[in-house]
């Protein structure tokens, strides 16, 4: 074997080592969220993902001995990855309809929200009815998107633009690039309070559940819907929802309450 031939084969050698000790610490779970969607899912100073549904999923992987691995994907590209096996878990507050559980599966719901309108604080917009001919944000594949497409010409919007999650949407809010955004109240509470140049100026109860999303069959969806019902009697996502929101969750809501696995009806 020549000089060059062993160097070849120490290179070869090396790159083996690396590719396996990346395989051996390859997580048993990959997560993929669509990171920026606060306050479920964001990244701190330090570039760290954190979040509601962070702690969550991060507590669930505990109780099941497994690794975690959070994948940032837009929300819209969440169904696919989940259906194609890519990703394990989807989660960015995902509502759970009829529709997407033909094609999905949810573990039970953690949270129960509304849409709700922001607006630039300087527009003068006091609510929906102002919206006519105006134009609108929503973020691609959402619930806000399915509910301002159905409702369109209820209140004549001018245009329907989509955006890849909120923190897009809200510059051009903030620019005057558009008029409003439709999307979660609990994420555009939490986005606002420390900025006084936007404001909810509507809530539009949709009577939403957000959960996890997993891919059909998926024998993963039962456990991870176990552990679930495990932290809501022990009061953890009870406990979550204080440290995210500042406020006691609701005995009624799916914050607390155990439910069954949702099913398609």
């Amino acid at each position: 074997m020549t000089l060059a031939s062993k160097f070849k084969t120490i290179l070869l050698s090396a790159a083996c080592a690396v590719v396996g000790a990346v395989a051996a610490h390859a997580a048993d779970l990959t997560v993929g969220a669509n990171i920026g969607n606060v306050p479920w899912e964001f990244q701190d100073a330090d570039g760290k993902a954190v979040g509601f549904e962070v702690d969550l999923v991060n507590e669930i992987g505990k109780r099941l001995g497994k690794s975690v691995e959070f994948v940032n994907t837009p929300f819209n590209g969440l169904f696919s990855a989940v259906q194609s096996g890519r990703i394990n878990i989807g989660i960015s507050s995902i509502t759970i309809t009829d529709k997407r559980l033909e094609s999905v599966a949810f573990a039970q719901p953690y949270y129960d929200s509304d849409q709700s309108l922001t607006v630039a604080a300087s527009s003068g917009i006091a609510g929906l009815k102002e919206m006519e001919a105006k134009v609108i944000g929503v973020d691609t594949g959402s619930t806000g998107d399915m509910w301002a497409d159905k409702h369109k010409a209820d209140y004549k919007f001018g245009e329907i633009r989509r955006f890849e999650g909120l923190s897009p949407a809200m510059l051009d809010l903030a620019a005057g690039r558009i008029d409003g955004y439709v999307s979660d109240i609990p994420a555009l509470l939490y986005f606002v309070k420390d900025k006084p140049n936007l404001k909810v100026v509507e809530r539009i109860p949709t009577g939403e559940k957000y959960s996890m999303m997993f891919k059909k069959g998926d024998p993963l969806a039962a456990e991870v819907n176990g552990v679930i019902t495990t932290l809501k009697h022990e009061g953890f996502i009870a406990k979550l929802h204080e440290t995210w929101f500042g406020a006691k969750a609701e005995e009624a809501t799916s914050t607390v309450t155990v439910f069954d696995m949702p099913t398609p009806k």
